[in-house]
């Protein structure tokens, strides 16, 4: 077993550790009659992140690389043959996304590449399942998986114009010129889209792999550029160390890929080119550390970022169980520097998420549960303060409860005057983040787009609807920051006139939201910044890129709305359930009193009871507390704890 697929186990074993302690405690604050709406949804959220958490890695390179064989030998080699189709020339013509969603069959999953003459990105396209063709795929069968696979390589010839219509054809660049054939027919991949649901264990586990063609198709298929390659946790960039680098490697690592940041690497492929019977081990390792310079140096970045391997002989290494072989084609290397910077900095990234949730929701718990003890602390208190009192002092104290409930109901109607204007806040605030004003936004800005016949119009156009989609946050920010206001001063009010043992009121921002409008933006500037004459294929090409723009602007918006609609619904919930503690406290504690009043030998009996409450919260803060402890306890664990007790 590699390192890496044992440090993906151990990363999937800690997450579902998570989310054992995480259900534990769930089931104990049910249990305790301490669930709300408010932590139910935090529930629910917090178990959808893990369940939902991926991992992906993309695999970018110009066609000849070794980028499929790479594939192989590091994740399938188990199967005892190339699972991947790996031949000379172009083997991967579509972007290729390898997962596993339970949902659907095992399958190939494609779309067609006339869904490019459509004004929708592949990400729309995604929840269309209507659009692609579907074809099964038999996991029990090596070989017939590997027939299924070389459906991604599949070619069709149109006319040009039709080409061109897709964005896949420019009059100005000669190479496609020069590939048009005597019926003025080109190549074109048949597919656009391919995603591969393949019940493989780390695929089950999280893991996404993204295999992209030749870096021409970066250029042109909007979804590599704008979705797939910025959102991976790792860029495997790989390079042939028979070739080098090249102009176009130079400007995709620059345009696309590069950074110091973990999970940005270089692979140099094809080392065993250099492996020379006529040399000595020294010189031969001297000319792959020469690659290995040059490739940093060229592309401004650390040697320790570059990786020469041979994923060939690393595969047959693999396959044949031939350890001398597999360490010399260095794919160990490669192997764990993913899984020791890869996983770790993952596990990091969900855990500060993870201990924000959970420290909000346990300490809101721990909040209500230390009410009810002070609350029947106070009233036992109270109760034996009774022993030997008379009548008169009797009705003083319901007299004095009864003011402390008209104080508290006073108070309660000064709230619905605040729930008055928190909902018409909440109302304002989707004003300006309504999917609808989007879409309005994304119409206005596609309709200009076609008006202009000049490079700068359609920039302006594009600028315009960046600038409309940051202003239309800021101002829905204002209104979330003004109901949060409002409610940090309720939460002062009722904690300083009634003793509520409440916290800050849970904080929200829309600055994610933001900042990915202006990472987008950049992506957008980096493809389009430099030209200041655009061809009419570019032209068709930055409207596809706008078709994806508009489409990742959306997604953001609506995960938007959706954190906005979570947050509103559980601001108040903590005030609504310590106001709900309080007013069921206070009735008890007058209905005590009443009964005392009536009858005086039930005192000691309400005494004993209210010992036997306070005696079961203790016991209940206790577990609580404990399974706390557990969850936190797990989120915090590191991987290498798991092989250590493996």
């Amino acid at each position: 077993m590699s390192n890496l697929v044992q440090k993906f186990q151990e990363y999937s074993g800690w997450r579902n550790d998570v989310k054992l302690a995480l259900e534990r405690y769930r089931d104990c604050v049910t249990a305790g009659d301490l669930a709300d709406a408010a932590s139910d949804q935090r529930f629910l959220h917090t178990l959808a992140r893990l369940n939902e958490d991926k991992l992906s890695i993309a695999f970018v390179a110009e066609f000849s690389r070794g980028k499929s064989e790479l594939i192989n030998a590091i994740f399938f080699a188990d199967y005892g043959q190339r699972i991947l189709p790996t031949s000379a020339g172009r083997t991967t013509m579509c972007p290729t996304e390898l997962m596993y969603d339970e949902t659907f069959p095992p399958s190939i999953r494609l779309l067609p590449i006339e869904t490019r003459a459509e004004a929708q990105s592949t990400s729309d396209f995604k929840s269309q399942n209507q659009v692609w063709t579907v074809l099964p795929l038999d996991t029990s069968s090596a070989d017939g998986m590997l027939e299924a696979f070389k459906q991604v390589s599949l070619t069709k010839r149109v006319p040009m114009e039709e080409a061109a219509r897709y964005g896949l054809y420019d009059e100005t660049d000669l190479d496609m010129v020069i590939a048009v054939d005597e019926q003025g027919m080109v190549e074109i991949s048949q597919w656009r889209h391919a995603i591969v649901n393949f019940p493989h264990p780390l695929l089950q586990q999280g893991l996404v792999i993204v295999d992209t063609p030749g870096l021409n198709a970066i250029g042109t298929e909007p979804e590599l550029t704008l979705n797939l390659i910025p959102n991976a946790h790792a860029v495997l960039f790989i390079l042939a160390a028979d070739t080098g680098v090249t102009k176009s490697d130079i400007d995709i690592w620059r345009n696309h890929i590069g950074g110091t940041g973990a999970g940005r690497m270089v692979v140099l492929n094809k080392i065993d080119s250099m492996w020379d019977e006529l040399r000595s081990p020294a010189e031969v390792e001297q000319q792959i550390r020469m690659q290995v310079t040059n490739v940093a140096q060229t592309l401004e970045l650390s040697e320790r970022q570059v990786f020469p391997v041979s994923a060939q002989k690393g595969l047959v290494g693999k396959i044949n169980r031939d350890a001398p072989l597999l360490a010399k084609s260095r794919l160990p290397t490669l192997e764990n520097a993913l899984s020791n910077e890869l996983l770790p900095a993952k596990q990091d990234i969900i855990r500060t998420q993870l201990m924000a949730e959970v420290n909000e929701l346990t300490s809101a718990k721990q909040a209500l549960l230390s009410s009810r003890v002070r609350n029947v602390v106070e009233q036992l208190i109270e109760l034996k303060s009774l022993r030997g009192k008379n009548q008169n002092i009797l009705q003083h104290m319901m007299k004095r409860i009864d003011m402390e409930k008209m104080e508290f109901d006073g108070s309660l109607f000064k709230l619905q005057a605040t729930r008055a204007v928190f909902a018409r806040l909440s109302t304002e605030v989707f004003t300006h983040l309504g999917m609808g004003v989007l879409k309005d936004n994304i119409n206005k800005t596609r309709d200009a787009m076609e008006r202009s016949k000049f490079s700068s119009g359609l920039r302006q156009a594009v600028k315009e609807f960046f600038q409309q989609a940051l202003y239309n946050l800021e101002l829905s920010s204002a209104k979330t920051d003004e109901i949060g206001e409002m409610m940090s001063v309720m939460y002062r009010k009722f904690s300083t006139e009634h003793g509520l043992a409440l916290s800050t009121p849970m904080p929200f921002s829309l600055d994610k939201y933001s900042k990915e409008i202006v990472m987008i933006e950049q992506l957008y500037h980096k493809q389009f910044g430099a030209a200041t004459i655009l061809t009419t294929p570019q032209v068709i090409l930055m409207q596809k890129f706008f078709d994806s723009i508009a489409s990742r602007v959306k997604q953001s918006f609506l995960q938007a709305n959706r954190d906005v609609e979570a947050w509103l619904k559980v601001v108040m919930a903590p005030l609504e359930a310590q106001i709900g503690e309080h007013k069921v406290q206070l009735k008890r504690r007058k209905k005590s009193i009443e009964k005392i009043h009536l009858a005086t030998d039930s005192l000691e009996e309400k005494v004993l009871a209210f010992e036997q409450m306070q005696f079961e919260l203790d016991t209940q803060r206790a577990l609580l507390t404990r399974l706390e402890n557990e969850l936190k306890t797990a989120i915090m664990a590191q991987l290498d704890s798991y092989k250590a007790a493996a």
